[in-house]
């Protein structure tokens, strides 16, 4: 994976912890910013204007640039010596760990611009807890991974007033964008048995904790555009435990598609 930016790079665990725990931990945040980030490349020379174009592309640089050093993290802690490459262009769809909400597919405009509004204000809200952990190293990280998603939070934040607010029809497309990704929201805040050991242990904050902030701020955006925060009767879960939707692998294919042409390649 070429990426320019140094976002750090984390080799130890808290005291207390369990590498594995933490590889998976980190495998699972790593997983959703290369998911989302190889999602959002698919906009470039597609975004509505060539100001879209470039600002997509740099949030899916931050993306790919958090995933790297995560994914490296991971691969360190859990013995396996794996790099971010062999992470991200090794493994199987059914091997990879981000959350549903990560993967949808791009939708229209407004579809992206409801999944980034989701996402990002998850996304602070974590990394701005995880600069408090117990960890020296992934506390470092958070910090400067709070402050980039913040700018990304800032971009969704403005396209959702400028659908919500704009004509008919785009506050017809973001409603309906909110309407497809809500119910994917509530996997980003589940915890199974090794993030409550994870939070016990003081290592990670509580993400169940960050959900009743993340419904306020979320909410208060979706209300000052006029829209409606909505009340979804299912909700989707699994792409933890590598469940994905049917989209999932053609993402996948396509991402490894250079690496599996030209098996240890470098340029």
């Amino acid at each position: 994976m070429t990426e320019t930016r140094d976002a750090g790079t984390p080799a130890r665990s808290a005291p207390g912890t369990v590498p594995a725990d933490l590889a998976r931990f980190t495998l699972c945040l790593g997983d959703d910013a290369l998911v989302l980030g190889q999602r959002l490349c698919q906009w470039i020379t597609r975004a509505p204007s060539i100001e879209e174009d470039l600002a997509l592309s740099n949030i899916a640089l931050d993306l790919i640039g958090h995933a790297r050093v995560l994914l490296a993290w991971s691969g360190r802690l859990d013995g396996s010596g794996r790099s971010e490459d062999d992470l991200a262009f090794g493994r199987t769809e059914r091997e990879f760990r981000n959350a549903l909400l990560t993967e949808l597919p791009n939708g229209d405009f407004a579809v992206t611009v409801a999944r980034q509004l989701t996402y990002t204000h998850y996304a602070v809200l974590l990394y701005e807890a995880l600069a408090d952990c117990a960890d020296p190293d992934l506390a470092a990280f958070a910090v400067r991974a709070a402050k980039e998603i913040g700018y990304h939070r800032l971009h969704a934040d403005n396209w959702t007033l400028r659908l919500g607010l704009g004509t008919a029809e785009s506050r017809r497309r973001m409603q309906a964008g909110l309407e497809l990704v809500w119910p994917y929201t509530p996997e980003l805040f589940d915890e199974d048995d090794v993030l409550r050991r994870l939070v016990a242990a003081g290592t990670v904050p509580s993400p169940r904790l960050l959900h009743p902030s993340w419904q306020e701020r979320v909410g208060s955006v979706v209300a000052r555009a006029g829209l409606s925060v909505p009340a979804p009767t299912w909700q989707a879960s699994g792409g933890r435990e590598g469940l994905h939707t049917e989209e999932f692998a053609p993402l996948i294919a396509e991402m490894q598609s250079v690496h599996r042409q030209f098996p240890g390649g470098t340029w």
